[in-house]
């Protein structure tokens, strides 16, 4: 059997795989045409006007046949066939990549169908003059643009629904290249460059899509217009030079290894409430630095783009002791925004612009007693659900005051037939009744699910080895991710620590320790437990750090977690430009996380790192005085 890829330059093979080099492109063009003829087969009279429309009859005739001779001398005397005016290929002698295009398409095997597309139909090939045949291959082009396009698509969203958004953004740019007009195609390059932190480019693919639909006088489709909006909406980030430029282990943006069945499962619960009008609770269950916090933004990102009203609150150790801190955390993070919100009854708008002076200035200040904040919410989220989904997040939320996980219970309970999802993401100490009780409700008068994480195994450790440093070897890669299973105890947040070191130059040969401790997690674990590798990897790490950042990541290390922006201001003394470009630089960096009250440490070991060797003890006094 013959072989013959025909999505990209045109290759042929035999059997056992050596490339056939046919010379001439008509007797190219010959066979592939006749391998997509109707039963694979051709008049010779329409042939010879297609191929040599150009020549008198008899010499087209002759054309034909020396293109027929060529054929069968490299192919073989069996794969043409002639019977009087008709020429055919024999059966089951050609087989071109379209039809395992079209197999793994049936399948919804949307890999193997990404793999076959390696360009455009018969790309590079043309035949000057033979109008006839260009016009066929024009068409040719336009229906398997369209067709793989939609494979490449197919296969970002694959990508996208186990968080591998920079692999998609590769295939999304693919598939806009070969159908610019692609309304999926175009979706999928949007959604695929916002979930790698690039709004902006995302706006400029839209903005030339909108431009190939215009020249041909026609308009974007509806949800691609949807989506445009919801991207402008999305935040811009200040970054310096040295980080946008910087890629793979250099920029700290790890993809999402091992954890794409957890992704799978959080986004299927979250798609239930938006077309089922069904409230889901989603709980993320793990010790620190095994991902929880980001597992739980990739999810509220993928809500956002759907439209979704999305708040969040992290919590944070004194939380547990100040009641209804929760709740006005999610009011004031997204909340306050939503549309359908003055719904809502005035009592229950009235019930937060008591306590929070951004909804004071809009509903003002009650005049009479208000409900409890308990059942206020759940007014509002009703309200706010009649428009459009919401996605609440509690982060850290063994740490959250018991008043608003009982609240978000109820709402659970209230609103089960409202499009409404709650993720709780938590570490299993301290132990929190409330939490465990949802938990063996899922499933039971609940709707939800629960993932708990634990260290990368093996296969994500080298996936992760292997992005860190691309030029590696197999073996080297293979190696380097033993060490760093040894280091980091498979954690997500050291593993990446150390590979980011190993990128900018650090010999892992050079460090030596054993960890962790028997019996102890990473909340437990003091800077002096962890081996000198993970140090000193966070060392470089925050000397990679723009002077700036390095200030203020310094004062956010001494203060109480979260540190408001005012408090940063004043013991940083940058101006405003300047910390928050620092601030988006260490967010996105992901040294620190934020929400409406400011900003903390994505892990506490980090956090104590940072104190202990990188900052002096005067300057720690320094910056306590400042921030009085």
């Amino acid at each position: 059997m013959i072989k013959c890829r025909v999505l990209g330059p045109l290759e042929i093979r035999s059997t056992i795989g050596d490339e056939i080099d046919i010379k001439g492109n008509k007797n190219r063009a010959l066979l592939v045409y006749l391998a997509r003829s109707p039963r694979l087969t051709r008049g010779r009279e329409h042939l010879t006007g297609l191929l040599w429309g150009d020549k008198p009859e008899d010499k087209a005739r002759h054309s034909l046949r020396e293109a027929v001779r060529v054929l069968r001398k490299q192919l073989g005397d069996r794969v043409l066939e002639g019977d009087g005016d008709q020429l055919r290929i024999a059966p089951e002698m050609v087989r071109l990549d379209l039809e395992e295009l079209e197999e793994a398409e049936q399948a919804k095997n949307w890999e193997k169908a990404a793999d076959v597309v390696a360009g455009e139909f018969l790309e590079g090939l043309s035949i000057k003059g033979e109008w006839g045949f260009e016009d066929w291959l024009a068409a040719e082009r336009a229906f398997w643009r369209g067709r793989c396009a939609l494979a490449l698509s197919k296969r970002c969203e694959d990508l996208l629904a186990a968080g591998s958004a920079s692999e998609a953004v590769e295939l999304a740019m693919r598939a806009q290249a070969l159908d610019s007009t692609s309304g999926i195609a175009v979706r999928a390059a949007m959604k695929s460059l916002v979930l790698s932190g690039d709004r902006s480019q995302a706006l400029v693919q839209y903005d030339f899509h909108l431009k190939r639909l215009s020249d041909l006088g026609s308009e974007p489709e509806p949800e691609t217009k949807q989506l445009a909006h919801q991207v402008r909406l999305e935040r811009s980030w200040r970054l310096p030079g040295s980080v946008k430029t910087s890629k793979g282990a250099a920029s700290r943006r790890a993809p999402l290894v091992g954890r794409s069945t957890a992704l799978a499962s959080l986004v299927d619960c979250f798609e239930k409430s938006q077309y089922e009008s069904t409230a889901t609770v989603c709980l993320i269950e793990g010790d620190s630095g095994t991902g929880k916090t980001r597992l739980a933004e990739e999810l509220q990102a993928r809500a956002r783009l759907t439209g979704a009203t999305v708040a969040s609150f992290r919590a944070v150790a004194g939380d547990v002791d100040l009641p209804e801190t929760g709740l006005l955390g999610l009011a004031r993070s997204g909340l306050q925004d939503a549309s359908g919100l003055a719904a809502a009854s005035p009592n229950s708008l009235a019930a937060f612009a008591a306590e929070i002076p951004e909804w004071a200035d809009r509903f003002g200040m009650p005049k009479k007693k208000t409900p409890p904040l308990e059942s206020a919410i759940i007014d509002i989220l009703r309200a706010i659900t009649l428009e459009q989904t919401a996605a609440l997040l509690v982060d850290d939320a063994q740490w959250c005051d018991p008043a608003t996980l009982l609240a978000l219970t109820a709402t659970l309970r209230d609103l089960e037939d409202s499009p409404i999802n709650i993720c709780f993401s938590f570490a299993q100490l301290p132990q929190r009744d409330e939490l465990d009780e949802l938990r063996s409700r899922i499933g039971r008068d609940l709707t939800g699910t629960t993932t708990c994480l634990g260290p990368l195994d093996d296969s994500a450790l080298t996936d992760l080895a292997a992005w860190a440093l691309p030029d590696y070897t197999a073996d080297e890669v293979d190696r380097l991710a033993r060490r760093v299973a040894s280091d980091s105890a498979g954690l997500p947040l050291l593993a990446v620590e150390l590979l980011h070191a190993v990128a900018l130059g650090m010999d892992l040969d050079a460090t030596a320790g054993a960890w962790p401790r028997p019996l102890r997690t990473l909340s437990q674990t003091l800077p002096g437990d962890l081996p000198d590798a993970i140090v000193g990897a966070i060392r470089v790490g925050f000397r990679r750090l723009t002077k700036n950042a390095q200030t203020v990541l310094a004062a956010a290390s001494v203060l109480e977690s979260p540190v408001s922006t005012v408090v940063l201001s004043k013991t940083s003394k940058l101006g405003d430009d300047k910390l928050h470009a620092a601030l988006d630089e260490l967010e996105w960096q992901r040294w620190l996380a934020a929400d409406v009250r400011g900003y903390s440490f994505v892990a506490r070991i980090v956090q104590q790192v940072v104190s202990r060797d990188m900052i002096t003890d005067g300057q720690k006094h320094r910056i306590l005085d400042a921030a009085e």
